[in-house]
């Protein structure tokens, strides 16, 4: 679909690039020709994704272990890169989500969402973008968000809340900074399964069983589809567009309001049911930054 080298040239940062999305979207543009940098709290996990995707791809590939909820972290990483040169593009990838009933949610649990999902995007967007307008530099930032952001989500208030906050972001520093040559643009995917988040948000269904049988088209979304609209985006094919969110979803936003309001005719026992699923997978990943 795209041409041998597209992204020759580039240096890239993935946010959350060791695992599920930012992975994926971290290969196509390595295959494409970029130099590619990810973060990621889980620094072991980076380390052995870059080394995957060189032995896959070739190329360059350099990983940061990073907690973007640090903004003295975020300003640390990346100042080293520009120090070496200056990225080109930025993909805010890195979130955090899980189902709850929201009088259940408790302050760290919604801060273990906004923390990551809203201040870290800020923080990891103004630290790259101040550095763009100095060096007098175009850019371009990409940022994942939910199609909930046009209408809200129950029992995912936390995300639903902090990806709005992005969409915000992105019209208004698209507005902002459209002058210095930088673009903002948003993709709204809808379910793409990956492990993690699958048995936080999905529980029960990771396959995306009851997805496929409400979407319009059948199925859930793959990882390539993800892959070409994320570089489409950074490509140059259109570098007039800016402030968008581009949903990728089969229209089941349109369908079906694309969010968690089926999840209304749960007992106490399905939600006890997916918060030891929750439970187990967060667990499981604290045992890996370990």
């Amino acid at each position: 679909m795209f041409k041998e080298n597209l992204l020759a040239g580039r240096r890239i940062l993935v946010t959350g690039g060791g695992t599920g999305l930012g992975k994926s979207m971290a290969a196509r543009f390595l295959q494409l020709g970029a130099e590619v940098h990810i973060c990621g709290r889980r620094k072991i996990v980076c380390d052995e994704t870059a080394t995957e995707l060189m032995d896959l791809h070739g190329g360059r590939v350099t990983s940061h272990g990073v907690d973007i909820r640090n903004a003295l972290a975020v300003e640390e990483m990346i100042e080293n890169i520009f120090r070496e040169a200056p990225l080109t593009d930025l993909i805010n990838n890195a979130a955090g989500n899980f189902i709850s009933r929201t009088e259940e949610l408790s302050p760290r649990g919604f801060d273990a969402v906004a923390n990551i999902v809203m201040h870290g995007t800020f923080y990891v967007t103004h630290a790259v973008g101040k550095r763009w307008i100095a060096l007098k530099q175009p850019g371009n930032v990409v940022s994942i968000t939910t199609t909930w952001v046009r209408n809200g989500s129950p029992y995912v208030v936390p995300s639903a809340m902090s990806k709005s906050a992005i969409h915000a972001m992105t019209m208004s520093l698209a507005t902002e900074w459209g002058r210095y040559g930088i673009r903002l643009n948003t993709i709204a995917p809808g379910e793409i399964p990956t492990e993690g988040m699958s048995k936080r948000i999905k529980p029960g269904d990771e396959a995306g069983a009851r997805t496929k049988a409400m979407n319009p088209m059948g199925r859930v979304g793959t990882m390539e589809e993800l892959q070409n609209v994320a570089v489409f985006l950074i490509s140059g094919g259109c570098d007039w567009i800016s402030g968008e969110t581009i949903a990728m979803d089969g229209a089941q936003a349109l369908a079906m309001g694309g969010n968690f309001y089926q999840l209304r005719d749960w007992s106490d026992d399905d939600w006890k049911t997916a918060r030891e699923s929750i439970m187990a997978q967060n667990e499981k990943d604290r045992a890996k930054r370990g």
